[in-house]
């Protein structure tokens, strides 16, 4: 049988290319079906690329580092199982004498201009494509630092370096001549230009401990940066008796983890009081641009979830409107636990219109969640506590042991204003305590 050609796979609508990472498997190695054999990154998500069968990998096509197009051949795999024979090794390329006398290197392939690295020294980030383009047309890391980009958290894109190119080198335009001078009363002097504040210069200590932030840290904290400069944020807080539904999955979770199979928690009711409120006030479920007010069709929420590493991936369930407990369970746990396995697509972390934290996870009792661009607003639910609260009865109030938990609504304040953001996390809170006794499960 034939080899059989390994292409880099579909990872998703918006994804067209990835970059090399790092390769699992060497020439000769066996592999077994579905075992991975390289890591790829794109703007969204690192993943693997499984082997499709059995076999031997004959040939790596591309490099580490190299960016590669979706559809592209990666690496050639055989049906064997044994290793196929070592080919003879390549005649060395004869050195080209060089200006001073000695050998100059020989290069494997031109290039039109240095390689751009992932992130620059301050830690912006450059996606596959801007990096290929700007090698192609010899644009320097130095140079692509001074283009203004239009991206999330000022990430230069396509469209940002292919505007730069054709301005490349022009000449500035020469001064006019200053007009003559005209007597005038003397006025004040203009207030001078506020500067752009900068972060102090740190200097470790002695016995201070230098951690160079990974490259999923880099993008988090350019995007919380960014979120905070775009999005004026207000945060309303709502105390909600959930005594009723904590009962309730008490009562119902045993039984429902052995029919469907599915852990029972509270993150998929949350989502799907969400849900609820975001389809009685849609203006919540909107994204701005400029003045210009987009309402989302589709009900796609968010859910932050906490990695191994430390570091915060937000994967969403698309239409979350259209499923019933049940559907948003699985959901729910499957994304929780293919995050926690890095092995999420680009699809599923993309397209969201509305995010939920689970900020009770870690024993908190409330939170100021920043909003996840472009969307307008998010909802951090707290952890829930056993508190004496007052109850009103028929013969009066009296004072009884309940359920109690806090709703944190953080809102764009620039097209969310105080009364829709406070209505809409009242609205989460009233659906939470209405919750029946006798609900379906």
């Amino acid at each position: 049988m034939a080899d059989q050609e390994i292409l880099l796979p579909k990872m998703g609508e918006s994804v067209a290319e990835a970059t090399i990472i790092k390769w699992l498997k060497n020439e000769g190695d066996r592999v077994a079906a579905d075992e991975p054999i390289v890591e790829i990154a794109t703007d969204k998500v690192d993943s693997e690329v499984p082997a499709p069968h059995d076999g031997v990998l004959v040939k790596q096509l591309v490099g580490e580092g190299d960016v590669v197009k979706v559809g592209q051949p990666i690496a050639a795999i055989s049906a064997g199982t044994e290793a196929p024979a070592a080919a003879p090794p390549a005649a060395a390329p004869t050195p080209v004498p060089a200006s001073n006398g000695q050998p100059a290197p020989v290069s494997a392939a031109p290039s039109i201009g240095q390689a751009v690295a992932h992130t620059s020294a301050d830690g912006r980030f450059y996606s596959p494509l801007v990096r290929n383009i700007a090698q192609q047309e010899g644009v320097s890391m130095a140079e692509l630092e001074t283009i203004a980009g239009t991206g999330e958290g000022g990430r230069v894109t396509k469209k940002d370096i292919l505007d730069y190119l054709p301005k490349r080198g022009a000449p500035a335009p020469a001064p006019a001549a200053p007009p003559a001078p005209v007597a005038t009363a003397p006025t004040a002097p203009a207030p001078a230009a506020k500067a752009e504040p900068t972060p102090p210069k740190l200097q470790p200590g002695p016995g201070d401990e230098l951690i160079e932030m990974d490259r999923m840290r880099k993008l988090i904290a350019d995007h919380m940066v960014m979120s905070k400069r775009t999005s004026p944020h207000v945060t309303s807080f709502v105390e909600a008796d959930v005594t009723n539904l904590v009962l309730w999955r008490e009562k119902v979770k045993n039984a429902f983890e052995k029919r469907e199979g599915e852990k029972l928690t509270f993150t998929p009711i949350f989502i799907m009081a969400i849900a609820q409120a975001i389809k009685e006030m849609p203006l919540i479920n909107v994204q701005v641009d400029g003045h210009t007010i987009i309402r989302k069709r589709d009900i796609n929420i968010g859910m932050a979830a906490a990695l191994p590493t430390g570091n915060l991936i937000v994967p969403v369930i698309k239409n979350a409107d259209q499923l019933n407990l049940v559907g948003l369970a699985r959901k729910v746990n499957d994304l929780a636990r293919r995050a926690r396995e890095n092995k999420l697509q680009p699809d599923e972390i993309s397209g969201g219109t509305y995010t939920i934290t689970n900020v009770g996870t870690f024993g908190n009792v409330l939170g100021t969640p920043v909003i996840n661009q472009p969307q307008v607003a998010i909802m951090a639910t707290g952890a829930i506590r056993k508190k004496p609260a007052v109850l009103e009865t028929p013969t009066g109030d009296v004072i009884a042991v309940r359920h109690m938990m806090f709703l944190s609504h953080s809102y764009d304040h620039r097209v969310v204003d105080g009364a829709l953001g406070g209505r809409f996390v009242r609205r989460v809170a009233d659906i939470l305590e209405a919750w029946s006794l006798e609900h379906d499960a």
